[in-house]
């Protein structure tokens, strides 16, 4: 699981491939620049041991054939075992590349030919049982005099060389550098993502918040201007609406009184309520209408909040106003928030549950939810409920369920989702549930952040 996390985030995708490639292409160059260093030196052994081939049978050919003898007992400590022949052939060409090289630096008074491999030409290593490469090279050569020699090259010793201790220190501390470069160069890459991504989810929550500084690379800064530019355009859209649900509202109210002091004077008393019944809902649907708009701009600083203290206030008021409203529990948490905007979310709660609930029933809970630290505001009603293929409808503007919740009973449909809203811009979320026994629970959750 823990693995699957850490590929699952960019920064440790970059970090994977980064280490992965780096420690590849050492390990390619590192055997490339070893395996032309086995070329170089085994081109310069086999000219080595032409060489040291020519010498001696040059040194052979210069002494007298009775000194030959104990010259010969040398030879191995060369590397070369020389034994004397008692006839070659003189028709037979060098086969192999060595009998070849020292043929052409013997010249043509020296004849040079290849024997084949058997043990009468291989005595030493002959048992040695070796796979690929062949036991020695043999080569049969003629002297001046016409003595002739069987030159045995032993084949070379070459063992990988030891390992040392310091050799595994060093291979740690490469791979533990390349880590921490590969580290470094990732979060600095997804570093500038990671502020766009955090910028996005507070804009959300302000929209007013200040613009980003555009910093580092061309392409970030050019990300960051886009972005910038992004939120200047949202926050003067919606701006321009509330500016524009404003002045209706406020060139509204005036012909709105001035009707409802005219109908006042109405005889008949049966249509005189029925158009100030319908006047009302005429106020009350401009009046949200505007709420709406301001739940999604809200200019409202932010500020440190006793939760607690707020729940009271608003379970207070509402009792003061004849609802039967309680409450159980504290959080003892106090949360970053519009204290006008989080009282209005609370009200339209707690208005909803007693509306259609009959009563309001709060708890508060705390939990962990994905590392942070939550508050849940739980509001239970008496009411019928929601159908669950409804209970995300309900969030749209002015959608009213054919039921109970009806404009009979007053709602307007904007009051969960001002609520909604509000919550989004605090970085919590607004559920719904049914309960088993019976009602609705509305889950209002807030993070809790320090100021």
């Amino acid at each position: 699981m823990m693995r699957m996390n850490i590929f699952s985030s960019m920064s440790g995708r970059v970090f994977a491939i980064l280490l992965l490639g780096i420690v590849s292409a050492t390990m390619l160059t590192w055997w490339l620049a070893f395996g032309e260093r086995q070329r170089t030196i085994s081109q310069y052994r086999d000219s080595h041991a032409v060489e040291r081939a020519e010498q001696l049978v040059l040194a052979m050919d210069a002494l007298p054939a009775a000194n030959r003898e104990s010259f010969l007992e040398m030879a191995p400590r060369l590397g070369l075992r020389v034994t004397t022949l008692p006839a070659l052939g003189t028709d037979q060409a060098p086969s192999s590349a060595y009998a070849a090289a020292l043929s052409e630096r013997l010249g043509k008074t020296f004849k040079v030919i290849s024997l084949p491999q058997r043990p009468e030409n291989c005595p030493r290593i002959s048992m040695e049982k070796r796979s690929g490469a062949p036991n020695c090279e043999a080569l049969g050569i003629t002297l001046h005099d016409g003595s002739g020699l069987r030159l045995t090259l032993l084949p070379p010793r070459n063992p990988m060389p030891p390992m040392h201790p310091e050799f595994f220190l060093y291979l740690l501390l490469f791979l533990f550098i390349i880590a921490v470069l590969a580290y470094l160069v990732s979060r600095m890459t997804m570093r500038p993502l990671n502020q766009l991504a955090q910028a996005a989810t507070d804009l959300g929550q302000d929209i007013n918040r200040p613009a980003l500084p555009e910093l580092g690379s061309t392409e970030i800064r050019q990300a960051t201007r886009a972005f910038n530019a992004m939120q200047s355009r949202i926050r003067q859209h919606i701006q321009q609406r509330t500016h524009m649900l404003a002045a209706i509202t406020h060139d509204l109210q005036t012909p709105l009184t001035r009707l409802r002091l005219r109908l006042e004077k109405v005889a008949d008393s049966e249509l005189r309520d029925k158009l100030i019944g319908d006047l009302s809902d005429m106020q009350m649907m401009v009046k949200e209408g505007l709420d709406l708009a301001r739940s999604m701009d809200s200019n409202e600083a932010l500020k440190p909040l006793d939760l607690d203290s707020l729940l009271d206030s608003v379970c207070n008021d509402a009792t003061d106003a004849g609802q039967d409203v309680s409450m159980v529990g504290k959080s003892g948490s106090a949360v970053m928030a519009r204290p006008q905007s989080l009282r209005r979310c609370l009200n339209n709660l707690i208005d909803n549950a007693v509306k259609y609930g009959h009563y309001a029933r709060i708890s508060v809970q705390t939990a962990q939810d994905g590392g942070k630290k939550m508050v849940h505001i739980l509001i239970r009603d008496g009411g019928p409920g929601i159908p669950e293929d409804q209970q995300q409808k309900v969030f749209e503007p002015f959608y009213r369920m054919e039921t109970s919740r009806s404009r009979d009973t007053g709602g307007t449909g904007l009051g969960l989702t001002i609520a909604q809203n509000i919550a989004q811009q605090h970085g919590g979320s607004l559920q719904l549930s049914n309960l088993p026994e019976g009602g609705l629970e509305v889950r209002l959750s807030l993070p809790v952040k320090v100021a």
